[in-house]
């Protein structure tokens, strides 16, 4: 910025005389004129007064009679009317208008030149920039100077969500948990409804509660699941937190509903699983323990038995190519509709570009009309959409892709957003 300003000033030193000089000059041609002009009719004077002492000198010579003398003296005043003007002489010195305004301008330009650049101009146009994808809420940054500096941006912006989001994220990632924390109780405030923040929120509380989801993590991660019972960190924390308190029947509940949402190739599976299996060793372990076991296996059959075929899942992502082309506010549909007929909306899920990619689970619990639910329909059309309106009929410019036609039940579904509505 120093260099910025010095380099503001050198340009203005040059500047100024090519706008102060030619005013400044302007008014030199008349001060010339005026002075050859005096030194002019003083030479005139001079040579009449010499004449005049010519015609005296012969007069007393007995040269010039009376009468010569006189029209001499009568011819030297004519001349000296015709070529001698005779002016009365200033008072006070002539004004010049173009220099006052030369000086006006030398010592304006300088002084609100600043002032106007600091109101109309980008004093930071010249930092470097800061990192990439600062203004999303995805980013995370690692400066300190930079960590402060939006600290400070929050105290006069509280109710800037985007910007706690950076923050609480940066700081989990740094570690650095009792800020996450703080920022993450901030984000709660202004945003009440979003199932991931409050996930989030119970992860980093629990780093600060000597890693431990018991209390208010675990109160947290309620709230997260009465949101979205489907979050996926959520299930995976709320059944650690299960397990860290001996309630290994909810465990087991929460890890198995998991893996019914994750894809067949999910890295983390086989660890879950694992969970599953020293959950139900413990259960099995505790007084009643099989009965309970055995009443979760039923209950999960039954379940299947049911609700498997009106439940379709899968995977939504959005392509590589369109990314810059959404922001990570923007709305992201994910539905099922008719594949034939009227093509009527039937089950829908709703979240954000910045939640991508995400897993997502159709079932008629979110049946867009009670009449129409997902499982009274053999075939369906299984798609995904940015709108950049909020609103789920397609417009001009959003972003959609398609799993195509599946029958309720399809599992593992890919879907890539990859194409724009025309």
């Amino acid at each position: 910025m120093t260099l910025f300003w010095i380099i503001c000033t050198a340009l203005l030193i040059v500047a100024l005389p090519f706008v102060v000089l030619p005013l400044w000059r302007s008014t030199g041609g008349n001060s010339a004129g005026s002075d050859n002009g005096i030194q002019r009719d003083a030479a005139n004077l001079e040579i009449l007064r010499d004449q005049s002492a010519e015609l005296e000198a012969d007069l007393r010579d007995d040269l010039l009679t009376q009468d010569a003398y006189e029209q001499g003296k009568r011819e030297l005043q004519a001349r000296l009317l015709d070529e001698v003007k005779v002016t009365e002489r200033p008072t006070r010195p002539p004004r010049h208008p173009a220099r006052t305004l030369a000086i006006v301008l030398a010592i304006l330009l300088p002084l609100f030149s600043v002032p106007l650049y600091l109101v109309l101009g980008n004093t930071k146009a010249l930092l470097p920039q800061q990192d990439a994808g600062m203004a999303g809420e995805s980013s995370i940054i690692r400066s300190e100077a930079k960590l402060q500096e939006l600290e400070k941006k929050l105290e006069q912006q509280p109710e800037n969500p985007d910007g706690w989001v950076v923050l609480a994220r940066s700081y989990s990632e740094l570690k650095r948990f009792p800020e996450a924390a703080r920022a993450y109780g901030q984000l709660v405030k202004l945003v009440p409804d979003e199932a991931q923040i409050w996930a989030n929120y119970a992860d980093v509380y629990a780093m600060t509660n000597n890693q431990s989801l018991l209390g208010e993590p675990t109160k947290f991660l309620n709230r997260a699941l009465e949101l979205d019972g489907n979050n996926l960190m959520a299930l995976a924390l709320s059944g650690s937190a299960a397990m860290e308190r001996g309630d290994y029947a909810a465990a087991i509940t929460h890890w198995t509903r998991l893996v019914d949402l994750l894809p067949p190739d999910n890295s983390d599976l086989q660890m879950i699983n694992d969970g599953i299996q020293q959950a139900r060793q413990f259960l099995a372990m505790q007084k009643g323990g099989k009965e309970k076991l055995a009443k979760l296996s039923a209950g999960k059959t039954s379940e299947k038995a049911a609700a498997s075929p009106a439940t379709i899942s899968g995977k939504v992502a959005l392509s590589p190519a369109l990314a810059g082309k959404a922001t990570p506010a923007d709305t992201v549909f994910v539905f099922a509709r008719d594949a034939q007929g009227q093509k009527t909306l039937i089950a829908a899920l709703r979240k954000q570009v910045k939640d991508l990619p995400l897993q997502f689970t159709l079932d008629d619990s979110m049946a867009m009309q009670p009449q129409a639910q997902l499982s009274g329909f053999e075939q369906v059309v299984v798609m995904a959409r940015i709108s950049k309106s909020g609103n789920p009929i397609a417009q001009p410019g959003d972003l959609q892709g398609s799993a195509g036609i599946v029958k309720p039940g399809a599992k593992g579904l890919n879907i890539v957003i990859d194409s724009i509505v025309q």
